[in-house]
């Protein structure tokens, strides 16, 4: 009933575009590292927003939502959960914090898989880190109060068990190249998701287990872009190409081919953001880029673009957000609201409004 037995994936069988696919991750992969070895102090503030719309991304996939006055200083650990909704929030924080500095190191077993659910649940009343003890359809309801059956899951008697053939299954296909490891990656939490071995959480499991996996193939553009965050703007294809990839599961007579698809495009869009933004701050350079830096380091009072655009003619606006991006990802200056009125303030006005300062994680 797995993806990963040698015979399932001996039968397998990529379109040309799906083999150029892989071939353009594996690209950007390559080119993730050398941004990463070229410019690492640029990617710290990617690296915040990324943690921030993680947490709030995955959560919220699961209903679960925090006032955004309260969901960033939870994340950064600047307060306490006071709900049940914080609580989560600040689990999925913890979690995700150790895969982003450990996962490398931490190996897809039994020990791991129960830890991270664990630390899931810390701040709930009731802890995490057991299999499930009663069985868990997957439901779908709808606005009127109705409700259909999604997909039944491996029975709780059996899911030790399932989890253990889940693991061993896919340590076996690497250890005898059976599949490039894009492919086993997805693989691996379309299993996961159709064994749901936990009582709750199984969906951001999932998530974070996608993390922890693509970390150990060097594929760590989620620890600057937001997986998440992406899974979720494309809620109803995620769920609708889990629902197909999981048809026949059962019976080994299910099909791949939509889930992988949408995995891989997710991860791709990923990398193209990543690109995107690493070259948007680097683009911020240069004489126009140099005018416009020195212009915002006189300032002392609050200032809006329009005003920079003003006191250097002859440069456009796309310019000034350039620099306004790259000046805040390097800490130095940082945005007083949103839209059009938004204005901007130097970090470095005085000792005490640096030293306050909180990072923040808005996108302009």
């Amino acid at each position: 009933m797995h993806s990963l037995t040698p015979d399932y994936l001996a039968n397998l069988r990529f379109d040309t575009q799906q083999l150029a696919t892989l071939r353009a991750l594996g690209e950007y992969r390559g080119k993730q590292l050398l941004y990463v070895a070229q410019s690492p102090e640029v990617l710290s503030d990617l690296r915040q927003v990324a943690a921030v719309e993680s947490t709030e991304s995955s959560n919220r996939l699961e209903g679960v939502v925090v006032a955004a006055s309260r969901l960033k200083s939870l994340v950064l650990k600047n307060a306490t959960p006071k709900s049940r909704s914080e609580q989560e929030v600040a689990g999925y924080r913890d979690a995700l914090g150790l895969i982003h500095e450990s996962a490398e190191q931490m190996p897809f077993s039994e020990g791991t898989v129960i830890q991270l659910h664990s630390i899931l649940y810390r701040y709930m009343p009731q802890p995490g880190g057991h299999w499930k003890a009663t069985n868990n359809d997957i439901i779908e309801r709808h606005p009127d109060g109705s409700s259909r059956i999604r997909f039944r899951p491996v029975a709780a008697h059996l899911t030790p068990m399932a989890m253990i053939d889940l693991i061993g299954h896919y340590r076996s296909a690497l250890d005898q190249h059976l599949a490039d490891p894009l492919v086993l990656v997805p693989l691996v939490i379309l299993d996961f998701l159709c064994i749901h071995p936990f009582p709750d959480g199984n969906g951001r499991m999932a998530r974070l287990l996608t993390l922890q996996l693509l970390y150990h193939f060097g594929y760590a553009v989620g620890r600057y872009i937001s997986l998440e965050r992406i899974f979720e703007e494309s809620k109803e294809s995620y769920y609708e190409t889990l629902e197909a990839s999981s048809q026949g599961w059962h019976e080994t007579t299910h099909t791949i081919a939509p889930w992988l698809d949408y995995f891989w495009g997710a991860l791709l869009r990923a990398y193209k953001e990543f690109e995107e933004r690493v070259g948007t701050i680097e683009r911020g350079r240069g004489a126009k880029g140099d005018r416009i830096r020195a212009e915002i380091l006189t300032r002392h009072r609050p200032f809006s673009i329009s005003e920079i655009e003003q006191a250097c003619p002859g440069i456009g606006r796309d310019m000034v957000r350039l620099v306004l991006r790259t000046m805040k990802a390097e800490g130095l200056i940082a945005p007083t609201g949103k839209g059009r009125g938004a204005k901007w303030i130097s970090l470095g006005m005085t000792p005490v409004a640096n030293a306050a300062r909180p990072k923040t994680v808005n996108q302009t």
